[in-house]
């Protein structure tokens, strides 16, 4: 928004002139997106504990989580409000990169917000605290992903093909799946992106500042990915594929991590406010969305492999545990589970490490991740 109504009078006032870089832009963004967390943080927990929406404690967690049982949660409504309006007054409103990333946050943010409040009506009403039901949940993601992958694949953002994705470490390459019944495959792929990374923040959302950390890490990183890839000179440069118009991802890159870090001061151990699935679904969302505009899904793999671990061992413990139950009985199946608990957070808390010490660990591993990947823009 701002970047119309002020570039008109960058030739007069040349201060100005600031606008039209995406790097300025991108460090407002993030500014904004901080202090704008500050301002609606207070407000938002007020309202929370106003209306007694406080964080169920999920069954499955170690005993020393009961304490969270009366935190607020829904606190994603912050990092929601303080990334989307940022990246609206900073970003460029004619660049479709900027309007689906965004979309595709509000959508899932949506989905989250609607689960979480079902809890809560649930919990008020005496009933099983179960929230939205999986299908419905399940369903939602997929619209989000398939309208996305459409969106792609029928109108290319870029010269490039609108079904078509890289792989890190190889220069140039590119995987295009054959016209036809072929390029559903993209959709497929997309959906399944989409989907899977929502659901691995939420998976990973269990201990305070943990997802928020790592997304602020896996988000910043992303966006330098973008910002080299919407130029054509360091493109050009470093050999990987220029994507026209994809450096303002950057500047909602920014947004978000502006608004995690916000959101951490009141996240942090012992948080005072919990994302719920508001904000855990649409942070998936915007990462998920983020790399497959950006067309480095299999580049997500190494920037969120914290969230793919997490994923990970929920899968094999359950599938494991079926097995074990199935083949050698219940008995034998609980005795000799691959996790002491699942998600992965939990089973280094039952082995006796702190919560505050896994969060850390965890957002180490996260930056390790991070330069890992960047390390792709040179190892080609």
């Amino acid at each position: 928004m701002l970047y119309s109504l002020l570039q008109p009078f960058a030739r007069d006032w040349r201060i100005l002139n600031l606008i039209n870089y995406i790097t300025f832009r991108s460090a407002a963004a993030f500014v904004t997106a901080l202090l704008l967390s500050f301002v609606l943080g207070p407000l938002i927990i007020r309202r929370l504990r106003a209306v007694a929406a406080y964080q169920g404690v999920r069954e499955g967690t170690p005993e020393t989580h009961a304490k969270k049982a009366g935190t607020p949660t829904m606190g994603g409504l912050i990092i929601v409000g303080a990334s989307v309006l940022p990246a609206m007054l900073w970003a460029r409103l004619d660049n479709r990169y900027v309007w689906l990333a965004v979309l595709t946050m509000v959508w899932m943010g949506a989905i989250g917000f609607l689960d979480d409040y079902l809890k809560l009506q649930q919990k008020r009403k005496g009933e099983k605290n179960e929230g939205l039901v999986e299908r419905y949940k399940l369903a939602g993601q997929v619209t989000c992903g398939v309208g996305l992958g459409l969106w792609l694949w029928l109108s290319p953002l870029s010269s490039l093909p609108g079904a078509s994705t890289t792989v890190p470490f190889f220069k140039y390459l590119l995987i295009v799946p054959a016209s036809g019944a072929l390029a559903w495959l993209y959709v497929v792929w997309v959906t399944f992106i989409l989907t899977g990374f929502s659901n691995a923040v939420n998976l990973t959302d269990g201990l305070d500042g943990l997802a928020s950390g790592l997304m602020a890490i896996a988000v910043l990183t992303l966006g330098l990915f973008a910002y080299v890839a919407g130029r054509i000179d360091t493109s050009a440069y470093l050999q990987i594929s220029y994507l026209r118009g994809a450096g303002e991802l950057t500047v909602f890159c920014g947004a978000v991590v502006g608004a995690c870090i916000g959101f951490l001061w009141y996240n942090a151990h012992p948080a005072q406010v919990i994302m719920g699935d508001t904000g855990s679904m649409a942070l998936g969302g915007a990462l998920g969305s983020i790399a497959i505009l950006l067309k480095s899904e299999f580049l997500l793999l190494i920037v969120g492999a914290v969230f793919v671990a997490e994923t990970t061992s929920v899968i094999l413990q359950r599938y494991v545990f079926k097995y074990r139950r199935r083949r050698y009985g219940v008995e034998f199946a609980q005795k000799h589970r691959v996790f002491l608990r699942a998600p992965l957070h939990h089973h280094f808390e039952m082995l006796g490490w702190p919560e505050t010490q896994v969060v850390v660990r965890f957002w180490i591993v996260g930056v390790l991740c991070a330069i890992l990947a960047l390390s792709t823009l040179k190892l080609r």
